[in-house]
């Protein structure tokens, strides 16, 4: 499907890259909830702080969430023995499920079908975008003036 690492090492970069995305917007979140919630002449210790705070905590959730999903996502290939994209779809299905589990089985089979509907709308997205850049990237035959047998053909102008 696409040129990436192969499984092992991706689940460990997606890991990364999770941490890292949730740790920034969070911060970005907590900064400016943090700045709104502090009284007027303590704007930038209350955003300093609720950074400190929560912003690693939502960072950590993005990594076992991606952890999860990543690990899930690998073994559904190794299974079927193909990338395509219903992989992340089962896997985002699996994840929403046993991050639920816990709160039994009906909620599981719940949060299962929203992470493969979720999941299942990020790749029909992308398989789009993936079929309207082929559509525009494909190379055209060059345009070459017309020549009518018996004449010569006329010089660019």
């Amino acid at each position: 499907m696409d040129g990436r690492d192969p499984c092992p090492y991706r689940i460990l970069d997606d890991i990364g890259s999770a941490f890292a995305m949730g740790t920034i917007g969070s911060g970005a979140f907590h900064a400016f909830k943090g700045a709104r919630a502090a009284p007027k002449g303590m704007r930038m210790a209350g955003m300093v702080a609720a950074v400190k705070n929560r912003a690693a905590v939502t960072g950590g959730a993005f990594a076992i969430w991606m952890a999860l999903f990543s690990s899930f996502d690998c073994a559904i290939a190794g299974a079927r023995g193909k990338e395509d994209h219903f992989n992340p779809v089962a896997a985002g299905a699996l994840t929403g499920a046993l991050l639920a589990i816990r709160q039994g089985p009906r909620k599981a089979l719940q949060h299962g079908i929203a992470g493969g509907a979720v999941l299942g709308v990020f790749e029909g997205v992308g398989m789009l975008i993936e079929k309207v850049t082929t559509y525009f990237t494909q190379p055209s035959a060059p345009a070459y003036p017309s020549v009518q047998p018996g004449r010569a053909a006329a010089p660019p102008s």
